[in-house]
């Protein structure tokens, strides 16, 4: 079985208990950390309180929820009840702490899973290596001198490190995506507005996504569905009932249309994002190329919408807290919020006729594929990168194909394609149409069932993984 999954049937079959589990979680965590500082918080009286009560279920006889007893950590702008939600800034240090839990962690809480703690991620979720200069930087388990991705690094790197099997994150322009891809794990980026964003801190409405990492399919489709639910308190999220996409993860290949994104997709990235590509599509018996006219112009949309949006949010601390934001985001607020209203207007117009065109794009396929990234994981503090001849910023440029995507709200699952050993991992985006991620899952499933895809834990981490 796969490591959630397997951890809560073991606690289940009485093999070992819920403590027994959180104690070994919490000893890996309090050991390794330091290694890649994934963690901002560990919540020790939490999480053993947490298992407790899951063992007291088991001897009270009472049902059990599908994740029971496993070891979960969330990125630390989710509200956790008794910890200040720090967004991964110094500004929000002397806020008072969280009244209660989020809406997504208190469904993980029904399902059974037990919370270690919150994980470290780039400043208010603007970035996307998690180069953090108030908490450090999150560091790749696959090589500790490179990044962990961003903004959601310390997501990646506590699951890609083994220290806990499921991890939450949040995507506005590839935040999940892009630290799946660097750390070789599978992550899920659903429509915009699927699951609640109720008791997050926001970084752009418009754009906001929230989703799980995990190293197998069945895990992240057991987390994904353990997340689902109808938040009467989300004014955003769409009221839709639960789809569960565990029950079809072994329907295999047959009848899904799939074909490859060219275009914009097709340039500017590295030899191993190309071959990362040609092997999934390969697989899934994706001949066929499309393209999206549209993709650099939503992307430029993208930037345009989350510029404005993320300076109106900060104005007010902007005014009176400026020396205590990120120096990696200041600037890029700062211009933000002299963005003329007309442009922000013309870039949501922008971003309505590229969603128009992906439907057309899109009418004759389940499923299209792209590169996650351009590039594997970099070192820490590289600030370019060479791509077709083209000397490009590196920090922007790990978008490059995750930010057209958010533009238009599609869902996405990234799936880490298996790669020889010392070989840094890189991820392929598999793009669905709205309210399909079972069909997203699917894929996943039979490229991980091939042996295509796989997410083990980084080597160097491997003895003792949760």
């Amino acid at each position: 079985m796969n490591p959630a999954l397997e951890i809560a049937g073991r606690i289940r079959a009485g093999q070992t208990t819920a403590v027994e589990v959180a104690r070994a979680a919490l000893a890996r965590a309090e050991a390794q950390n330091p290694r890649v500082n994934a963690f901002t918080a560990l919540l020790p009286e939490r999480a053993m309180a947490e298992a407790a009560a899951v063992d007291a279920r088991i001897a009270a006889g009472e049902a059990l929820g599908p994740l029971a007893g496993v070891p979960y950590a969330v990125k630390n702008l989710f509200d956790l009840a008794g910890l200040t939600t720090l967004a991964g800034s110094k500004v929000l240090r002397g806020n008072p702490a969280a009244a209660r839990d989020c809406f997504l962690v208190r469904q993980l809480h029904a399902a059974g899973a037990v919370c270690l703690g919150a994980l470290n991620m780039d400043e208010f979720a603007y970035g996307f290596t998690t180069e953090n200069s108030h908490y450090g930087p999150a560091r790749n388990p696959h090589d500790l001198t490179r990044i962990a991705g961003g903004s959601s690094g310390g997501s990646g790197a506590a699951v890609a490190a083994g220290l806990v099997p499921l991890s939450l994150g949040t995507d506005t322009n590839g935040s999940i995506r892009v630290p799946s891809s660097l750390n070789g794990l599978f992550g899920v980026k659903p429509t915009y507005s699927r699951l609640s964003r109720h008791g997050s801190f926001p970084f752009v409405y418009a754009l906001d996504h929230v989703g799980p990492f995990a190293r197998s399919v069945a895990d992240l489709a057991a987390c994904y569905d353990a997340l689902q639910g109808l938040d009467a308190e989300d004014p955003h999220q769409a009221p839709r009932a639960p789809e569960a996409v565990t029950p079809g993860l072994g329907a295999g290949l047959a009848g899904l249309r799939v074909a490859r994104l060219g275009g914009w997709f097709g340039k500017r990235q590295s030899d191993a994002a190309r071959r990362a590509v040609a092997a999934v599509a390969a697989a899934l018996g994706a001949s066929a190329e499309v393209e999206w006219a549209m993709a650099e112009a939503c992307r430029a949309a993208a930037f345009t919408i989350t510029s404005s949006e993320g300076a109106t949010l900060h104005l007010p601390t902007l005014r009176t807290q400026l020396e205590d934001y990120e120096p990696l985001i200041v600037d890029r607020l700062l211009a933000g919020a002299m963005l003329p209203a007309a442009w922000v207007n013309h870039a949501q117009r922008v971003r309505a006729l590229a969603a128009a065109q992906m439907r057309e794009v899109m009418a004759d396929w389940d499923v299209l594929i792209a590169p996650a990234t351009p590039v594997p994981a970099t070192p820490i503090g590289q600030e370019t990168l060479e791509l077709d001849g083209e000397t490009l910023p590196l920090r922007p440029s790990m978008g490059l194909f995750t930010q057209p995507i958010s533009g238009v709200g599609l869902p996405v699952v990234t799936v880490p394609v298996q790669r020889a050993e010392g070989v840094m991992p890189i991820g392929v985006q598999l793009i669905g149409k709205p309210w399909t991620e079972a069909l997203l899952f699917r894929a996943a499933a039979a490229l991980e069932a091939a042996g295509v895809c796989a997410a083990p834990v980084a080597p160097a981490f491997a003895a003792g993984a949760v």
